[in-house]
């Protein structure tokens, strides 16, 4: 069914929810997996970095490989063959660059609740990427945990 599985990962709750979603399908398919992180410009680090330099965006391009790393380790050990990549940019317009170059099948995602403002700001990630796809998209939902009375 799929052949090569594009698995957005940036190592939060919602993105270990597509890493293990997007692994169960890649084992089923013997799929190929591109494992994707995406560093996103934030103008607030940008406009920071610019009056007092820091090593903030070293620790966040270290953070995101690690998370990159974390993510490979998982794959592997369920047997898949994985590539990773770290892009810089806008997410969606990247996940669906890289999923074009890398002739995936599949977009496996995260999702993120966001308020109205957030979504107003900045928009949705999931969204934006519906107009950038040259694939199908799997949204993976993170389980919630539910407290019995």
């Amino acid at each position: 069914m799929y052949k090569k599985i594009l698995l957005a990962y940036d190592g939060s709750q919602e993105g270990r929810a597509a890493l293990k979603q997007g692994a169960e399908l890649a084992v089923m398919c013997q799929a190929e997996v591109c494992l994707l992180a995406v560093l996103a410009p934030d103008i607030g680090v940008i406009y920071a970095e610019a009056a007092v330099p820091s090593d903030l965006p070293d620790r966040m391009l270290a953070d995101i490989q690690e998370s990159l790393n974390e993510g490979k380790a998982k794959l592997q050990g369920m047997g898949l063959s994985v590539e990773t990549r770290l892009e810089n940019g806008i997410p969606a317009g990247e996940i669906g660059r890289v999923a074009k170059e890398i002739q995936s099948d599949l977009i496996v995602v995260g999702h993120r609740e966001q308020g109205a403002l957030s979504r107003w700001w900045g928009g949705s990630t999931g969204a934006s990427l519906l107009a950038h796809a040259p694939c199908s998209i799997l949204i993976a939902i993170a389980p919630t945990t539910q407290i019995d009375a």
